[in-house]
């Protein structure tokens, strides 16, 4: 039972959790000694030495001709949309409390709701669409509490 929560989204959902609060509190300590931009720059390096070093081990890599055009057309996208995120994130977090501009980010979470609805024909329970209400509801109180 325990192979397969590892091999689950849920699992993998934690972790990405887990890990972006802990992006937001080194975030903020680091941020503090450079401007925003180059801090977004460093942190860039690292995780593109990251991901390289994963997929080399991991034998991920396949020839970029090989990808399809709208593979690469989407993910280029969402790589500037990252990096506009990133950019916002670190000169929110070097004018702000961590505490107050994570749980504002994380209304990324309501947006994708709205979008997946929206553009990709996804729908939302009764039980879903309260807990993403519950979600905006929660990050309105923390940035104005």
């Amino acid at each position: 039972m325990f192979r397969s929560f590892i091999g689950s989204w849920q699992f993998w959902a934690l972790g990405s959790a887990a890990f972006a609060a802990l992006t937001a509190i080194f975030a903020k300590v680091g941020v503090a000694g450079v401007h925003s931009d180059l801090a977004t720059f460093l942190r860039t390096l690292v995780i593109l030495a990251l991901v390289a070093t994963m997929v080399w081990i991991g034998g991920t890599w396949q020839p970029p001709a090989k990808i399809p055009g709208r593979t690469w057309l989407f993910l280029v996208l969402s790589g500037l949309a990252t990096g506009a995120s990133w950019l916002c994130y670190f000169r929110a977090l070097k004018a702000g409390d961590a505490a107050r501009v994570a749980p504002v980010d994380k209304l990324s979470v309501v947006l994708v709701a709205i979008f997946g609805v929206v553009f990709l024909g996804e729908r939302l329970s009764a039980a879903a669409a309260l807990g993403v209400a519950l979600i905006a509801a929660g990050a309105v109180l923390v940035a104005v509490g």
